[in-house]
């Protein structure tokens, strides 16, 4: 008979063997080490990105993300096959951020990113352009996506036939108008919905400006108020925003909303539905709107003002502005404080389809209270020139009042209407067909496109600035 001790020792052992064949039979990753480290580390996997963040005419944020931590290194340079600058981070992380700085304006760089010594991704397909200087008069384009995230047909359509439209032109940023994921803004579904999607052509070229929607402030942990007033949520932690002031503007120290030069246009990328102090965008005494005053007092002399945020003021699309509590205050409280400080554009999504005023003034009451006698610029006294039709719109000065309001909430989700659809304030409204929209500027000329699905132009216009400085 076998002694109590010795059966415990051979148990112990036959333990100690299962457990050693179980780890042999488990999947091996390559090990390598790091240079100048004597650590061990397991050889990472490109889960997400590249992606550029933070664009300014003499730097760059570019963002990634590794299965296993690592790391940061990007290499960088004029030509393609002479990478020979580098930027390195030297932090473990799985998140990567690392920024270029020193960089020339306007000017093509070629990029990798990796480890220390593993190359994750770099070849022909990874550049970017830096920005023009403030005030150039550089032609630049920018793309606008609203409410895309949602992994479908027409949201791939959009994106192919906005990139066929570019052909092979620049794209010196591209705008998202919020609700950038369903339903619930997770992270996964950010991934899935989101980086995904557009990893292959629009995230590794060109930088992106971002602001979010309702959708990106649900949360499955938390009520969706916490998530307002909290704003931990994962569109926080995936996307960088320029919040010091680095890509012009006032810097806002808050990454809810910010702004940013691209040549001579000045952008605003507001927040219409996360609270700062409990105050959302349509309290004009709560910290968001203070920091707009301060910012537009000092862009007073940019050619062009565009604001972006995601719910719109005016719509009758799959929303009512008539009704719904953001989107009437926004319109009674918020909309006069823009006009006086004469933006030309803004720019929302949340309801999923297409709509386009003409150049309106003072017009902050319900559908049925719009009269085109008195709210349309070129209907009011001595301003019969400024307007030469429904799709030329022409000011006489830099700051002139009078704003083009758009809708353009069709990028992946699409579809709805109000039993009074289209609004009485829109001329031109789409709700059938998706798309996203595109904008172009030279000097005091901005020409405005909605580039559907199919590839379509179904509306355009252009903004002329008839001055001299």
């Amino acid at each position: 008979m076998f002694s109590k001790k010795y059966f415990i020792t051979l148990c112990y052992l036959l333990a100690t063997i299962a457990c050693f064949c179980q780890q042999m039979e488990q999947p091996k990753k390559k090990i390598k080490k790091e240079e100048g480290d004597n650590s061990m580390e397991v050889s990472p996997v490109l889960i997400r990105g590249p992606y550029l963040q933070n664009a300014t005419p003499v730097s760059i944020m570019v963002r990634w993300r590794t299965d296993a931590s690592c790391r940061s290194r990007v290499r960088y340079g004029k030509t393609v096959d002479a990478l020979n600058e580098v930027a390195d981070d030297s932090a473990l992380v799985t998140e990567h951020k690392v920024s270029i700085k020193k960089l020339e304006p306007y000017t093509k760089y070629y990029y990798s990113i990796g480890a220390i010594k593993n190359k994750l991704q770099g070849d022909s397909n990874n550049y970017f352009f830096t920005l023009p200087v403030a005030g150039s008069t550089n032609t630049v384009r920018i793309a606008a996506f609203g409410d895309c995230g949602n992994n479908s047909v027409n949201q791939r359509s959009v994106r192919d036939q906005v990139l066929s439209y570019l052909h092979g032109n620049y794209l010196n940023a591209w705008i998202l108008l919020g609700d950038n994921t369903y339903p619930d803004g997770t992270d996964a579904e950010f991934q899935q919905n989101f980086f995904n999607v557009y990893k292959d052509n629009l995230l590794k070229k060109y930088p992106l400006f971002t602001s979010p929607g309702n959708h990106d402030y649900h949360d499955i942990e938390f009520s969706s108020d916490v998530a307002q007033r909290t704003h931990e949520i994962a569109y926080y932690q995936n996307f960088s925003m320029p919040i010091d002031g680095e890509s012009g503007g006032v810097a806002s120290h808050t990454q809810s909303y910010y702004s940013f030069d691209i040549g001579n246009v000045h952008f605003l990328s507001l927040d219409s539905y996360g609270k700062r102090e409990n105050a959302r965008l349509s309290d004009t005494t709560g910290p968001q709107a203070r920091w707009i005053k301060e910012d537009l007092e000092k862009a007073r002399n940019a050619t062009w003002v565009v604001a972006y945020w995601h719910h719109p003021p005016y719509t009758m699309g799959s929303h009512n502005s008539d009704n719904e509590d953001e989107l009437v205050d926004i319109r009674e409280k918020f909309v006069p404080l823009l006009e006086r400080y004469g933006v030309d554009l803004v720019l929302c999504g949340h309801s999923h389809d297409y709509e386009r005023s003409r150049m309106m003034l003072g017009y902050y009451g319900k559908e049925n209270d719009f009269d085109s006698t008195k709210y349309l610029v070129a209907n009011k006294p001595g301003n019969k020139k400024m307007v030469t039709g429904d799709t030329l719109f022409v000011k006489n000065k830099l700051r002139s009042n009078g704003t083009i309001y758009v809708v353009s909430g069709s990028a992946g989700k699409l579809g709805g209407m109000q039993s009074t659809f289209p609004h009485n304030a829109m001329y031109y409204s789409d709700a059938e067909h998706g798309g996203a929209s595109y904008i172009e500027v030279t000097g005091n000329t901005l020409v405005f496109k909605w580039i559907c699905a199919d590839g379509v132009i179904r509306d355009q216009f252009s903004i002329v600035k008839n001055i001299v400085k």
